[in-house]
């Protein structure tokens, strides 16, 4: 017999173990909360009428609005990913930057960062770094721990500068502004960039044959037609910017909407550089049904978790464990960010958002945390499931693309100075949460427990159509607790 305090411990824990066995997460979610519900109703601990309300619920995801934005940004990366705008990008800046040591890495980091604004996916950004720029760097005599580590870490910026698709994914699950979380990941992405390049800077002054400049007959001549090089691949990509941040960040188009001009614009890009052709455009829709497939079954599968739990007081046992921690709102924040951390070696960003963000929120909320500064820290912190050794999946892109003579332990070992770095940016957001605040229209004190009360799982409740009498259950069910 089951005492109905260990419920959600048990729960909780079996979760993890089928998740670290290499079950599906999407299954394992659902084959977890579906199997406990029945072991409570039979010892009496969870009450059947729960589950009238999981219909609306997967009703309510597949009719949600702001979820379409995904498939929209996911295209656009696919497409951009083959467009041939990285090359023009990385080729002409590579020429400019070359002369100087460390320039091959300058412009790398400066063409991820473009990128990441422009295509929202890790994938795109490190397999045309990788293609493009790795064979270039270590030709000319640049360390591969140096020249891999500074591709993989450029692509994962991707998924803290806006339109990442993780930021859609924790705005809904936390119910703010799409919009308001982009502009709060304006700064800790310029930040980010800054800390890349200045690595990149220290080792230019401290380790010159790690980041060498090109050589003299390498070096093209600096040129209107190198310029004009540079501007044929950065000033679309700038419009492309403004066409799909400017407008939802100026409030003139929705996420969804932004996405969707978005795709177009990619399609007029890949006309311009004479790549539209039928074969990418089929491969690109194929990657997008893909990638939306998976998040919306993962979705699911943890709706059905979650409304498990908390009909065995997961919710609760969460916040009493999480408020309970010594030191306040600064121990819940370290706690969670190290616990996040650990998660981010076996789990990807994605099933983090949907597992964690919704047992966390509620906690943050309550301890006066402001929800978007929240949302930005952990996106932050969810950058290095891309980069640790040795799950992360910016590493295995580029072990897909780089040549066999570079080794994977280059590549692995090459990734752990970024990784601090990702690590450094978030202690930074947490000391100083003006880099997040300041930039979004009514900036709050991050701290601040008069600041705004939000339910992050009222967004699923807002996104349902209709709210029939299961709704009412499991609200009154709640409100009883």
């Amino acid at each position: 017999m089951i005492s109905h305090d260990l419920m959600a411990p048990i729960m909780f824990g079996g979760l993890i173990i089928f998740l670290l066995l290499g079950y599906p997460a999407a299954f394992s979610l659902g084959a977890v909360g579906l199997f406990f519900a029945f072991i409570g109703i039979e010892m009496g601990m969870f009450q059947p009428t729960f589950l009238q309300a999981l219909p609306d619920r997967v009703f309510g995801i597949l009719s949600n609005d702001l979820l379409l934005s995904i498939p929209f940004f996911t295209f656009m990366g696919a497409i951009l990913e083959k467009c041939g705008l990285a090359e023009d990008m990385l080729e002409g800046l590579g020429q400019l930057f070359g002369p100087i040591r460390g320039g091959l890495a300058y412009a790398v980091i400066i063409v991820g960062a473009i990128l990441g604004a422009i295509t929202g996916t890790v994938a795109a950004s490190v397999i045309a770094m990788g293609l493009i720029s790795l064979p270039i760097m270590l030709r000319y005599g640049y360390n591969p721990r140096v020249a891999t580590g500074v591709i993989a870490a450029s692509g994962t910026i991707t998924q803290l500068i806006p339109p990442s698709l993780v930021l859609i994914v924790l705005a809904d699950q936390l119910g703010k502004s799409v919009g308001d979380m982009y502009a709060g990941a304006i700064g800790p992405s310029i930040i980010q960039v800054a800390l890349f390049c200045l690595f990149i800077f220290f080792l230019s002054i401290f380790r010159p044959q790690d980041v060498p400049a090109l050589p003299p007959e390498a070096r093209p001549k600096i040129d209107w037609k190198l310029f004009k090089k540079i501007l044929w691949g950065i000033v679309p990509s700038i419009a492309l910017i403004f066409l799909v941040l400017g407008t939802i960040l100026m409030g003139l188009a929705t996420p969804t909407e932004g996405g969707a001009m978005g795709s177009v614009g990619a399609l007029v890009l890949a006309a311009m550089n004479k790549r539209l052709q039928k074969t990418l455009v089929w491969e690109a829709m194929t990657s997008t049904m893909r990638i939306n497939a998976m998040v919306i079954f993962i979705l699911i599968g943890s709706t059905v978790f979650g409304l498990t739990f908390r009909g065995v007081d997961g919710d609760l046992w969460i916040e009493e464990l999480l408020t309970g921690l010594p030191g306040g709102q600064v121990g819940f924040l370290i706690a969670v960010n190290l616990f996040v951390f650990f998660l981010a070696f076996f789990l990807d960003y994605f099933e983090i958002a949907f597992i964690i963000i919704p047992l966390l929120a509620p906690v943050a909320d309550k301890l006066g945390i402001d929800l978007i500064w929240f949302g930005v820290l952990l996106g932050a912190n969810m950058q290095t499931s891309f980069m640790h050794p040795p799950f992360g999946f910016a590493l295995f892109y580029l072990r897909g693309v780089a040549d066999k003579t570079v080794k994977s332990s280059d590549i692995y070992y090459g990734a752990l100075p970024w990784v601090g770095l990702q690590l450094i940016l978030v202690a930074i957001i947490i000391f100083i949460p003006e880099t997040v605040t300041y930039f979004v229209d009514k900036p709050t004190a991050a701290f601040d427990a008069s600041g705004p009360s939000v339910d992050p799982l009222a967004g699923v409740e807002q996104n349902e159509i209709t709210v029939d009498s299961s709704a009412d259950i499991e609200r009154q069910l709640r409100e009883n607790k």
